[in-house]
């Protein structure tokens, strides 16, 4: 999937958003359940739909959060590569 056609999509399926995030579709069906990834459910299968805009934001807040740890975990690095 391009990164063009996403920007024409409003809704993703959960396929699509795996494809994007390269994860396995079991690893992108707990993200919605667990809430992390907000998600719609429609029809009358009750099939899971991603607005383009909230995986944006998901991927910014993983950002977010990922430069928080590492920016946590590098003073105990130092003290611990200090104190060899």
């Amino acid at each position: 999937m391009e990164v063009r056609v996403l920007a024409e999509k409003r809704f993703l399926t959960l396929a699509d958003v795996g494809e994007v995030l390269n994860i396995s579709s079991s690893q992108t069906y707990a993200l919605v359940r667990s809430g992390e990834l907000p998600a719609i459910q429609i029809g009358g299968r009750g099939q899971w739909r991603v607005e383009t805009h909230i995986l944006e934001e998901f991927i910014a807040r993983a950002y977010e959060k990922s430069a928080a740890a590492v920016k946590d975990a590098a003073p105990a690095e130092r003290r611990e590569s200090s104190s060899r």
